[in-house]
């Protein structure tokens, strides 16, 4: 099952994250979390791992809509963004609101899950 809206940018690691963090405010979203996971496994266990971020990026607007359709929908957000190297590149996937319609037994979801999805996509056409 596809999960994740994906692409390879023509930024670096950092850059990117600027970047990603610039469109998603355009488009109403904050991001509530940063998770630098290089750091969290070097510190936690002594690890070594390719730059990764995940951050959690929310917009209330929709956050709100769907929490008073679907109390457990809290369960899935933030809206996830990950940012991370690989082979010389570096990818930013975000997490693909269409899964949830998936997940949810509540029609109510649907609508506002593709109207965040036209968001998010937004975001990764203009990284």
């Amino acid at each position: 099952m596809k999960y994740a809206m994906s692409k390879i940018v023509d930024l670096s690691y950092d850059a990117a994250i600027a970047k990603v963090t610039e469109e998603l405010r355009k488009e109403g979203f904050g991001i509530l979390t940063r998770i630098d996971v290089k750091e969290t496994l070097k510190e936690k266990l002594g690890i070594d791992f390719k730059r990764y971020a995940i951050l959690g990026a929310c917009n209330p607007g929709f956050a709100r809509s769907a929490l008073e359709v679907e109390d457990e929908i809290g369960l899935l957000l933030p809206c996830n963004v990950i940012v991370y190297e690989s082979e010389g590149k570096t990818r930013v996937s975000i997490f693909d609101p269409m899964l949830m319609p998936n997940v949810i037994e509540n029609e109510k979801i649907t609508p506002i899950a593709s109207e965040v999805r036209k968001h998010l996509e937004r975001v990764l056409a203009s990284v």
